[in-house]
């Protein structure tokens, strides 16, 4: 088809382009008719043609719009099944209409098209009843005394010559009679010779295809053409033609219809008849339709006859598909009172009282997705799916080995078996311990319904944790190939489980995801379960294990949010402190504390299991919360069971054992006897800590030692970043003040300034009197990564600030420390001389006292390993005062800074 669009277009072309050629080269303008060829080819062809010949293609556009603006445009006809792909031949109404899946009429996509030359195989078996006329050719092979081949033809006459032969009138003849006539007269005419005749080359007929063809008329086929030859030149059937009683009439009379359903469904040809010359091949206008829809095979709009039932319109459709619930077919049908009525009908009775009308819509629904007799395992398993059940499996019934059957990670304590409550999909939770179910163990093994999930955990939470797990356990070539598959099980399950708990659709999957957003608002008075939530968001999404408590229960907390009501309280508890997953947990069903403790991962070595909390929400009590004490010793006592059960929004506390730490460490360096870590424990004094490290070496400066705490370092780094955003802002403030313009710095310098003051970081210095707590006049209580140093002993003063030359000096106890600012060649003009000051090895900050007239005094002040400080004037940086302080910080954490760093 699009073969012969181009053709057409290339045809129109040969066409204009004498015309085109002659108006270019003679000035002559094109005729109108040239001019209408011309419109309608397409605008890159006209532009194409345009530009070979001089044409200007504006000029002749405004000539055609003023000659032709009154006349109706003209459109081409196209094929019926021309592409829509096809975007120049497309309206705008074609191009942005929406498209639309609706069942197409069945069968006629077969003839649909342009008219075609299909002809009959010359190879084809010629029928013994074929009637021969003028233009039948046949092969004669004379063997024998005689030995020839030769091919003749019915002449007009109707005769046929062969040889030396008599001729003979064959026309009008069966060929079987045509074969054993020219068979018998050779051996009568021949002695000796016997014949072999074969039909050569079939005549041409003419034949008429009239009715609802696609391009009714005469038309010349092949002698051996039958019915459908004459409906494929004819380009088809129309869409109003019948393709159930095609007619072919001779002489007047039907002599047989073709149903072109047994062809198309069946296969059956044998009403596919042989035309004759002058034979008429009628279609009638389409009858009955009926329109198949929904879990069919061939889904198609179809013709029926009188008296064919449903069942014969659902084997035209190829019958059902596997999900398929014909039980619930629905029938859309007009009522001719512009109304449509729906009936429902049963297809599975043998005889369904269902008489099609014209114009029915038959709807075959589908079956519902959800298991019949099934329960679904999910989670860190090695075979996760479906799997039968039917009344009195148990949890141990999905598992025949524990090893084999779950993954490495696989937690064998805690698993949750979910069940729906009610009809409208409300869930509840079952605990139980996968090792202990496989036992057999009443209440651990469970009793299974249809349609529970159960759900096997990880014992991580994170990937990383995950990973290191595996890579320290020696795993077979199969755990491996899991290992490798979990990534892919964790996608399928997801799905599965969200489309279990009616969580399939884009909005509830989102509520899923801010579950604990949800979940604190909802319970905002319960200020134990929002502070866990809060702290159950530290790994991201892609952190987490795949299999972990956190992805996992997470669509299970948002449907039992979903579900609680003022009718139905929120079945979840909260859980902290000394447990290895904390967090927020589903409430199940008969729920106590060790169930609780077990959910979370267990106890850690650290808790104190004499003394542990719940608190309690209590409606009732005017939504107070109450606080019950627990002894865990006793919780595995069966007497004393009940009071140890869990309630809706619980918040459970495990505390620490009294004294209890973690790995305490500080670290000592420098000149100790032993440098290096040392373990600690709570409270110990930095003096034990240097006796254990065996005292300070005969090199040591005590006086200078440095010492840093962690916690330090955080609130100096915090007050240093204040001060960079206060004088941030003080500098925006008063960027519209004189004083800024005619400062002596520029706004870049200061801003400069300030973000230096922004790279500083904090070393949370603490200054001490070492020498004094080493004698016992004073102690230190040691915490968590402290660390000390202590330097050797120094010679040297250093001067630093508005001097000529900043530099050090050999300590000199006679000299004060005028002397040494004299000896780095003095101060600068911007040097304010009221202001300096001495930072002492230890970390001390000393003024000296410019009033005294002892120079014993000034000689205490220094000491080896000092720094003298010679501050800047600020009124050299304009009135802003904060700036002399952003100084004097710059030069202290320098030298702290300096101090660490050698170590």
């Amino acid at each position: 088809m699009k073969l012969t669009r181009l053709f057409s277009v290339l045809l129109l072309i040969s066409v204009l382009l004498p015309f085109l050629a002659l108006s270019a080269e003679q000035s002559v303008k094109p005729t109108e008719q040239q001019l209408e060829q011309f419109k309608k080819l397409p605008e890159s062809q006209q532009k194409a043609l345009a530009k070979k010949y001089g044409i200007d293609l504006d000029a002749l556009k405004e000539n055609t719009n003023s000659n032709f603006e009154n006349e109706l445009p003209t459109q081409s006809v196209l094929p019926r099944n021309a592409s829509s792909d096809d975007e120049e031949f497309k309206t705008d109404e074609e191009k942005y209409k929406p498209e639309i899946d609706e069942p197409k009429p069945f069968g006629y996509e077969l003839f649909s098209g342009e008219p075609t030359t299909f002809t009959p195989s010359e190879n084809a078996l010629v029928p013994n009843d074929y009637i021969v006329g003028t233009g039948d050719t046949f092969t004669v092979n004379l063997y024998g005394t005689d030995t020839s081949s030769e091919e003749v033809e019915i002449d007009r006459e109707g005769r046929l010559i062969i040889g030396k032969l008599e001729p003979v009138t064959v026309a009008g003849m069966q060929y079987s009679e045509v074969v054993e006539l020219i068979k018998a007269k050779v051996e009568k005419e021949m002695i000796g010779v016997q014949s072999f005749v074969s039909m050569g080359k079939a005549r041409s007929i003419r034949i008429m295809v009239l009715g609802e063809a696609h391009l009714p008329g005469a038309y010349t086929v092949p002698a051996l053409s039958s019915i459908t030859h004459a409906l494929f030149v004819s380009g088809g059937i129309s869409e109003i033609g019948s393709l159930r009683n095609i007619q072919l009439k001779r002489a007047g009379k039907t002599i047989q219809s073709l149903d072109l359903y047994d062809l198309l469904i069946r296969g059956d040809s044998s009403a596919d008849l042989i035309l004759k010359p002058g034979d008429v091949v009628f279609i009638p206008p389409v009858g009955k339709q009926v329109t198949v829809q929904g879990e069919v095979r061939r889904a198609a709009v179809f013709e029926l006859k009188e008296r064919e039932s449903a069942k014969d319109l659902i084997e035209m459709a190829g019958g059902f598909k596997g999900s398929a619930y014909p039980q619930k077919t629905i029938v859309e049908r007009y009522t001719g009172n512009s109304f449509k009525t729906i009936l429902q009908i049963d297809l599975t009775k043998p005889n369904v009282n269902y008489i099609a009308k014209n114009g029915d819509k038959l709807k075959v629904p589908s079956s519902s997705e959800e298991l019949n007799d099934a329960v679904t395992l999910i989670g860190a398993v090695t075979y996760p799916g479906n799997y039968a059940w039917k009344q009195g499996d148990t949890v141990s019934n999905l598992f025949s080995s524990i090893k084999s059957d779950l993954l490495p990670v696989a937690d064998y304590e805690y698993a949750i078996l979910v069940r729906e409550t009610n009809l409208k999909g409300d869930i509840e939770v079952h605990q139980f311990s996968p090792v202990k179910a496989s036992t057999h163990l009443k209440g651990e093994d469970i009793e299974l319904q249809a349609r529970d999930k159960v759900i096997i955990f990880s014992r991580f939470q994170s990937k990383e944790e995950e990973e290191i797990a595996l890579n320290t356990l020696a795993l077979t070539e199969e755990q491996i190939q899991l290992r490798e598959r979990m990534k892919m099980w964790t996608e399928y399950e997801k799905q599965k489980f969200y489309e279990f708990i009616d969580l399939d659709g884009k909005l509830d999957k989102e509520l899923a995801e801010q579950v604990e957003k949800e979940l604190e608002e909802k319970n905002k008075k319960l200020s134990p379960i929002a502070e866990i939530l809060k702290q159950n968001t530290e790994l991201k999404e892609d952190e987490l294990s795949y299999f972990g408590r956190q992805r996992l229960l997470k669509p299970i907390l948002a449907k039992l949010n979903q579900q609680a009501g003022n009718k139905s309280t929120l079945k979840v508890y909260a859980i902290r402190g000394e447990v290895y997953h904390p967090g927020l947990y589903p409430l199940p069903v008969n729920a106590n504390i060790n169930k609780a403790i077990t959910s979370a991962g267990g106890l850690k070595e650290s808790a104190y299991i004499e003394s542990a909390e719940i608190t309690r929400f209590t409606p009732e009590n005017t939504g107070m919360l109450d606080h019950i004490s627990l002894d865990l010793s006793k919780a595995n006592s069966d007497s004393i069971s009940k009071s140890f059960q869990i309630e809706s929004k619980d918040s459970i506390n495990i505390y620490p054992i009294p004294n209890w730490q973690k790995e305490l460490k500080v670290s000592l360096y420098g000149e100790v006897k032993f440098p290096g870590e040392y373990d600690i424990r709570k409270g110990e004094s930095l003096r034990e800590v240097i006796e254990r490290a065996g005292g300070f070496t005969q090199y040591s400066d005590s006086k200078a030692a440095v010492f840093t705490r962690e916690n330090l370092r955080v609130q100096q780094q915090q007050q240093l970043d204040k001060l960079s955003e206060d004088l941030r802002r003080d500098i925006a403030s008063k960027s519209f003040n004189n004083s800024i313009t005619d400062s002596s710095l520029s706004y870049e310098d200061m801003n400069s300034l300030i973000n230096d003051l922004a790279k500083v970081k904090a070393v949370g210095r603490l200054v001490i009197d070492l020498p004094a707590i080493v004698n016992g006049n004073i102690d230190i209580p040691l915490e968590n990564n402290d660390m000390l140093y202590i330097p050797s002993k120094q010679n040297s003063v250093n001067v630093v600030g508005e001097v000529n030359f900043s530099s050090s000096h050999i300590y000199d106890e006679s000299l004060s420390y005028e002397d040494y600012i004299e000896r780095s060649g003095g101060i600068k003009q911007r040097a304010d001389e009221d202001r300096i000051y001495i930072i002492k090895a230890s970390g001390l900050v000393k003024i000296p006292n410019n009033s005294s007239w002892f120079a014993a005094e000034h000689a205490d002040l220094l000491e080896p390993g000092d720094t003298i400080v010679v501050p800047l004037n600020t009124e050299h940086v304009d009135n802003l005062t904060l700036w002399s302080t952003a100084t004097q910080i710059l030069y202290q954490m320098g030298i702290a800074v300096a101090a660490v760093g050698s170590l």
